[in-house]
């Protein structure tokens, strides 16, 4: 699966820079609103998805070489947090959704948790 179907199928409005979308994949999922979890839990090329809107996300996503974040329920980052995430190559996304419709429409899609 790749980042442009999510975008499509879920209806996400992108917060960050434009790249080939088709060219990103995407290889799981994971929801946390607790950064410590999302550290352990999370794996790269995955998307996250978040009620958070700081800019600390945009660390954890760089550090995990995250896929995308996905913030829900129209939470929106300040301009400085998209332009860090610009800066470290960090793709926001943005849905109205609530967290468990945005991971229920991706298990829908057949995006999982990462494997063991």
């Amino acid at each position: 699966m790749n980042l442009e179907e999510i975008i499509h199928n879920l209806n996400l409005k992108v917060l960050t820079d434009t790249r080939d979308f088709s060219a990103v994949p995407v290889k799981s999922g994971y929801c946390s609103d607790l950064l410590s979890c999302v550290m352990t839990g999370a794996a790269p090329e995955g998307v996250w998805v978040t009620l958070m809107a700081h800019s600390n996300i945009i660390a954890v996503a760089a550090l995990l070489d995250l896929s995308a974040v996905i913030i829900t329920e129209d939470a929106q980052p300040d301009e400085d947090t998209i332009a860090k995430a610009n800066e470290k190559g960090v793709t926001l996304l943005s849905s109205p959704k609530p967290n468990f419709q945005v991971v229920g429409e991706l298990w829908d899609m057949g995006l999982r948790a990462k494997q063991d």
